[in-house]
């Protein structure tokens, strides 16, 4: 084997290239992104909830809002009946930017984070 140290030199080389996204973040801390609720309308309110639970609006908003739009735009239905039998009228604008009234500070925090970007924005617009 004559050309030994070279070959292990590349090795040892592209070992360095390949685990670079593990060693260069050994010991750092994952920040999850926290939106700001901290809005003048959620403030009013004496009971501070959304349309469903905080755990399913997490896991599910965006399944959510697919559905209200085809209720409201292919069924022509505009009432929202939720997991605790309350009705709401679907309306991204009206009823969840009511409260959440910050699109820059809630949904675009997490939706960077994420690296998603939804395509509610193309027809409505944020106050």
């Amino acid at each position: 084997m004559y050309d030994g140290g070279k070959i292990i030199t590349g090795i040892v080389i592209f070992l360095l290239f390949a685990l670079f996204p593990i060693y260069s973040n050994f010991g750092k801390t994952y920040k999850p992104p926290k939106p700001d609720l901290n809005t003048p309308e959620i403030q009013k309110m004496e009971v501070k909830k959304c349309v469903e639970p905080k755990e399913y609006m997490r896991a599910e908003h965006m399944k959510l809002l697919v559905d209200w739009r085809d209720a409201a735009l292919r069924e022509g239905k505009r009432t929202y009946i939720n997991s605790r039998g309350e009705s709401y009228f679907i309306s991204l604008q009206n009823t969840c930017m009511r409260c959440h009234s910050d699109k820059k500070k809630f949904c675009d925090e997490c939706h960077k984070h994420a690296g998603v970007s939804p395509y509610c924005w193309d027809c409505h617009f944020a106050k």
